[in-house]
């Protein structure tokens, strides 16, 4: 699937930065092919526009934020949060803008300390709602905000496969010499996508016994993952003694062969029981293992079940897989894909 050309997709909202990005001014940031500029207007709210000023076509991202609105750096010409031009300098004072001195604007908001953007103005749902975010027994742990050469099909199951962990992660918690997962305890279907749940036992090398505050070689992950269509997710794992650490991961698609990562975590323990710095230096081992593999993959996943071949446990992709191409088929649309495939 190219996710660029399946419009359905621009329906939905996506991390695009972090929001004190912007504090610097202007951003630039390319949402599934489309680049945008971005920037703090009127209240500190955050602001999307196509990054083209209308006149000569220059990159908005390059300008200047000024009295709430974006400057053009080419020749001053100035827009709100609306797209509309609400300054041309070369004009006579009094004069009104004509209304055609427009550019394309996105729905756009904060949440949980990133800007996100959707590309329609209808979109199909909202944003994932993270409880712990604002429950005072958890801390934020901000992770990775970077770009990986892998499509968000691909990307996006492999967070849902319980099987690939004991190899691709044999050097951090993975357990070769038991490389077979439990089975899947329970998958429920919801409006945004699914809730899977499942048990794992790791290893527990001791940078996490560290930070788990757990003792023994191995341990055990009870495991609430909730996919939320089409490139995100939360990883819930609670621990024997109490500790949740969940993980919020999307891979917002830049292209159809690039995705930007924005990962952060939720835990219910204090800095004094495990510094930040240990937790990130362990979810950016992890992660690392992830990424290798997958920029490795063929970023034009397909929707259809017979071009690959599957196993018990990818069960959570085989119904991403029927859920995306529901999604596409209940709005118009086929599945599109490379000429060579």
């Amino acid at each position: 699937m190219l996710t660029t050309q399946q419009p359905v997709l621009r329906r939905f909202w996506y991390p695009v930065i972090p929001v004190d990005h912007l504090l610097q001014g202007p951003q630039s940031f390319t949402l599934m092919g489309q680049p945008l500029v971005l920037w703090l207007g009127n209240g500190g709210q955050p602001a999307a526009l196509a990054d083209r000023c209308c006149h000569r076509s220059a990159q908005l991202s390059k300008g200047v934020v000024q009295n709430g609105c974006v400057r053009c750096p080419y020749h001053g010409w100035a827009y709100d949060a609306l797209g509309t031009c609400t300054t041309v300098p070369q004009i006579d004072p009094g004069t009104a803008i004509p209304k055609t001195y427009q550019v394309p604007s996105y729905l756009c908001q904060e949440r949980y300390g990133y800007v996100w953007v959707c590309l329609d103005d209808n979109p199909l749902q909202a944003i994932p709602e993270i409880p712990q975010f604002t429950d005072p027994s958890f801390r934020f742990i901000h992770e990775f905000y970077e770009p990986w050469q892998v499509g968000g099909l691909r990307a996006i199951e492999n967070s849902f496969d319980s099987a690939h962990g004991h190899f691709v992660h044999a050097s951090s918690w993975g357990d070769m010499a038991n490389p077979q997962p439990p089975p899947i305890d329970e998958v429920t279907e919801t409006s945004f996508g699914f809730v899977m749940k499942h048990w794992l036992e790791v290893l527990n090398p001791d940078l996490q016994k560290k930070n788990l505050g757990i003792e023994g070689e191995k341990t055990i992950r009870t495991n609430t993952r909730t996919w939320y269509m089409p490139f995100a997710r939360t990883l819930h794992i609670e621990y024997p003694n109490g500790l949740i650490h969940l993980i919020f991961t999307a891979y917002t698609p830049i292209d159809d062969q690039h995705s930007q990562v924005v990962q952060f975590c939720l835990r219910n323990d204090t800095e004094t029981e495990a510094k930040a710095a240990d937790i990130i230096a362990f979810d950016r081992q992890v992660t690392s293992e992830d990424r290798v593999i997958l920029e490795g993959t063929d970023y034009d996943a397909p929707l259809s079940l017979a071009e690959e071949q599957h196993m018990a446990s990818d069960r959570p992709g085989i119904l991403m897989r029927h859920r995306l191409a529901k999604l596409l088929k209940d709005h118009g649309e086929s599945e599109q894909r490379r000429p060579d495939h």
